[in-house]
C-alpha cells in the first residue's frame, strides 16, 4: 500500500488509538530494547548524524538492538541549517544509517529541526533560506529514497526560523516536540502531528514519542 502524506495525516485522524515509542541517542548507551518493547513501546528513532561530519557512535548498536527486540525503527539527522547544503546532509545521513527500505520496520528518516549554542536559533538563516535548505534536504532525500523525510521541530523554532511555513504539509510528516499534556496548536499548516514527543524523560531511554494512530498505521508509515 502506498501511504501518501495525505493519506497518513488521515490514518492519523480517525484512529482512536496511539502508539508508545522513543528516540534515543549515545547520551543513552545502553538501552534494554526488550523491556521497552514489553512494556508497550513499538518504535524507536534512533540519532545517525549531524551535518557532515558527524556519526552518533550507538547508531549502530541501537539500530541492531532495536531490531532485535522487533521494534519498528529508523534513523534521524541532527540539521546544521547553512553550514553545509541540505543535499549535501540529507547525502550524509544515507550514507551513514539513514536509508529507508519498505520492510514494514523502517520508519523513513527524521530531520531534527532544533537550535544549538553559538549557532544562534535559526542558525543565521532567514526565514525564506532556511525553507529553502529544508526542501534541499528533503528532495535529496526523496529523489533517493522514494520517501519524504519526516520533520522534528517545535512551534516556537518552527514559527521564527520559518515564518510559520506551511511548504511541508503535502509531503513532510510532522514530529511534534511539546512537552506537555496535549500536543496543543499544530505549526506549519499541519493538520495534525504524526509523533509527538510528549516528554523528555522516558523509562527505557531518551524521550518519549506517541505515534498518532494505530499499530497497523505505525507499520504502514514504515512500509511506504
Amino acid at each position: 500500500m502506498k501511504v501518501t502524506i495525505a493519506s497518513a495525516l488521515t490514518l492519523a485522524a480517525t484512529a482512536q488509538a496511539a502508539v508508545q515509542g522513543f528516540d534515543i541517542s549515545h547520551y543513552q548507551p545502553n538501552v534494554d530494547f526488550a523491556a521497552a518493547k514489553a512494556s508497550g513501546a513499538r518504535f524507536v528513532i534512533i540519532k545517525a548524524t549531524e551535518g557532515t561530519s558527524y556519526i552518533d557512535p550507538s547508531f549502530s548498536s541501537h539500530y541492531t538492538g532495536a531490531t532485535n527486540a522487533g521494534l519498528i525503527r529508523g534513523g534521524y539527522h541532527f540539521a546544521h541549517p547553512g553550514q553545509t547544503t541540505g543535499a549535501a546532509q540529507a547525502d550524509y545521513f544515507l550514507a551513514h544509517g539513514g536509508g529507508w527500505s519498505g520492510d514494514g520496520i523502517t520508519l523513513p528518516g527524521m530531520l531534527d529541526l532544533e537550535s544549538e549554542g553559538s549557532s544562534g536559533e535559526c542558525w543565521g538563516l532567514s526565514a525564506s533560506a532556511m525553507v529553502a535548505w529544508i526542501k534541499a534536504f528533503s528532495d535529496r532525500y526523496h529523489s533517493k529514497t522514494g520517501r519524504y523525510p519526516m520533520l522534528y521541530t517545535n512551534p516556537s523554532w518552527w514559527k521564527d526560523c520559518t515564518g510559520n511555513s506551511n511548504a511541508f504539509v503535502s509531503t513532510n510528516p510532522l514530529v511534534l516536540a511539546r512537552y506537555s499534556s496535549s500536543p496543543g496548536t499544530i505549526p506549519g499548516g499541519w493538520p495534525y502531528q504524526t509523533i509527538w514527543q510528549n516528554s523528555d524523560s522516558y523509562k527505557y531511554g531518551g524521550d518519549s514519542d506517541i505515534f498518532n494512530g494505530s499499530e497497523d498505521n505505525l507499520r504502514k508509515l514504515a512500509t511506504g
